[in-house]
């Protein structure tokens, strides 16, 4: 059977971001992550609130390698970065001031990326 890729072009330059990352910095979180988006979309990660809530403390910062899904609640503040997040749970984060942003941003504010966990 034929291996497709994504055609989504900011998809693939997020992933030679990451792995380049990974590289000069040598911090193997980056391409893990890379790893997990490259992934069809059918695998990768879809983590609703109540996952994330489950798993986090206070001021945790998380990654989640695919889409954050809004069921359920989140009841302490966190970072979140994700490859896209859908706009009801965009909505409950800002509801209980928790902080979300955007892969490459998570990876200027931490290139080493330490202490952040994965969320699949």
């Amino acid at each position: 059977m034929k291996q497709t890729e994504s055609t989504n072009p900011e998809l693939i330059q997020l992933i030679k971001q990451l792995k380049k990352e990974s590289r000069e910095k040598s911090a193997p979180i980056w391409l893990d992550v890379a790893e997990q988006l490259a992934q069809p979309r059918s695998r990768r990660a879809a983590v609703n609130l109540s996952s994330i809530n489950r798993n986090t403390k206070r001021a945790d910062t998380i990654i989640v390698p695919g889409k954050i899904l809004g069921t359920g609640s989140l009841t302490h503040p966190i970072t979140v970065a994700a490859f896209s997040i859908s706009e009801t749970a965009k909505a409950k984060l800002d509801a209980i001031q928790a902080k979300y942003v955007t892969i490459p941003e998570l990876v200027a504010d931490n290139p080493q990326g330490s202490n952040i966990k994965i969320i699949r």
